[in-house]
């Protein structure tokens, strides 16, 4: 049936006697009564029987010796062709069929450092497949996935954002920021809304960004702020400072400082969402007042993209085939910051740091290239590490910030000096680096990014984990949202 739609990567049974086999295990967890295993390395033409796994009858599975290479496969399932949509799967001719990518000995990774990165088992997984099985995206399934996503957003609150149980911090701006560096380390969060008691309402948010501008002021000849009035200078004090910094003005040269970003607990999501975006900021603050005039505001919340991202993984985990693009691999779509090929040319290159670099030129690249994080390679352009605003508070410990030059200090002995303190922001299952493939489902890179703390995935080439590209957030959004 499937013959001569799905056999790009037909194995040569005579070349396979002199190639190495590998046991690669084959599982549908969906339940059946009879359960088969077909695909390009069965030519389509066998049905491997499927056992249930014991203690569990509706979880089957079957070993198969696989050569090396690009594979594609299907179940059949009680009489019907089915698929798994949580594994990698292209469209044909023949419909939607699963790949697999087996590694050769000459393509074992090498050199990688597992325990500060998010290794998925590469070996299992679709590397770069040939151009014939890349789907192409129909504008048709674009524009319908889009508007349901919209519609999504336009009837859900951020309401529904709220945890069940937890706690936001805010903090006095009359705090001397040297305390409130502290206290977003010691909390182990990124940021903070500021409350101005004279005022009685939130008026801000203090930021990593905040923290790297102070660190580069102290550190610039002719600053006038010390690392003794660091002690007692307060975020207020910073706040004023800072606007003079960033001269923000308004349609008539008029400076001004910037208002807070906010929303309420009923403003749909889409405008959450666009709130964030247009704002360039990582998160705002929900606030709810009972009171027409705003007074007496409570604090509810921090609403961020990877929570809205959630929301709209949950919404269609069921259902996942009413949005046709999540099935696209991200190298088919305009999705991210992508390291040019020979002969392209890149309106936006993508930022990387050597691990000897200084931190100082780290912080000044943040600020420049207007990023929350960059890739940390070695001479191959290979990842090892990222470093990211939010690891700016590690230096908190032991009053570091006091004791270094940023100019003597390397990327590489801050990220240390991170991995010595507490689990630094964004690191989940002791992981830092969050990765995925160039060949990966835009369904899969969005589960991956709904999980908290993780702002970006940096694309890797199979094998050698070199630097191809790097998706963040707001690279998902902008293009789920068409902007």
């Amino acid at each position: 049936m499937f013959g001569s739609a799905m056999d790009n990567s037909r194995g040569n049974s005579a070349a396979a006697a002199a190639q190495i086999l590998t046991p690669t295990r084959f599982v549908w967890p969906y339940g059946g009564r009879r359960v088969y295993l077909s695909g390009s390395f069965t030519r389509w033409t066998e049905h491997v029987p499927m056992s249930p796994i014991e203690g569990c009858a509706t979880v089957f599975q079957v070993i198969c010796n696989l050569t090396p290479g690009y594979h594609q496969y299907k179940f059949f399932v009680d009489g019907e062709w089915r698929h798994d949509e949580h594994q990698p799967f292209v469209t044909g001719n023949g419909g939607v069929v699963n790949t697999i990518f087996i590694t050769g000995p000459d393509m074992v990774p090498t050199g990688f450092n597992s325990s500060s990165m998010d290794v998925d088992d590469f070996s299992q997984r679709a590397a770069d497949p040939s151009q014939e099985s890349i789907p192409r995206m129909s504008g048709v399934d674009l524009e319908v996935s889009r508007h349901r996503i919209s519609v999504l957003l336009s009837t859900r609150t951020a309401y529904e954002l709220l945890p069940e149980s937890g706690k936001v911090i805010a903090l006095d701006v009359n705090l001397p920021v040297k305390q409130a560096f502290h206290i977003l380390y010691e909390q182990g969060i990124p940021l903070a809304p500021l409350w101005d008691f004279g005022k009685g309402q939130f008026v801000g948010v203090l930021g990593p960004l905040d923290f790297i501008l102070i660190l580069r002021e102290l550190g610039t000849h002719g600053s006038n702020l010390t690392e003794e009035e660091l002690e007692t200078h307060t975020i207020a004090a910073w706040k004023e400072g800072k606007a003079h910094i960033s001269r923000q003005y308004d349609g008539i040269g008029r400076q001004y400082p910037r208002p807070l970003v906010q929303v309420g607990p009923y403003d749909n999501l889409k405008d959450v969402a666009l709130k964030i975006l247009q704002n360039k900021v990582a998160a705002v603050p929900v606030i709810y007042s009972s009171v027409q005039d705003g007074s007496y505001p409570q604090l509810l919340h921090l609403a961020s993209l990877s929570g809205i991202l959630k929301c709209i993984c949950r919404y269609f985990r069921h259902s996942s085939s009413s949005l046709p693009i999540l099935q696209q691999p991200i190298c088919s779509i305009p999705l991210g910051t992508w390291v040019p090929r020979i002969g392209e040319s890149s309106s936006k290159p993508l930022a990387t740091l050597r691990p000897h670099a200084s931190l100082g030129s780290a912080l000044s690249l943040l600020v420049q290239a207007q990023v929350s994080s960059i890739p940390v390679v070695d001479d191959n352009d290979s990842l090892i590490d990222i470093y990211s605003r939010s690891d700016i508070t590690a230096l908190a410990k032991d009053k570091a910030y006091a004791q270094i030059h940023l100019d003597d200090m390397t990327v590489h002995q801050a990220l240390q000096l991170g991995q010595d303190a507490s689990p630094p922001y964004g690191m989940i299952n002791g992981q830092r680096c969050h990765m995925c493939l160039r060949s990966d489902s835009l369904g899969k890179v969005i589960e991956r990014l709904a999980n908290p703390g993780v702002r970006r995935l940096v694309i890797v080439e199979a094998g050698s984990k070199r630097v191809e590209g790097i998706i963040s957030l707001s690279d998902v959004f902008r293009f789920l949202l068409g902007l």
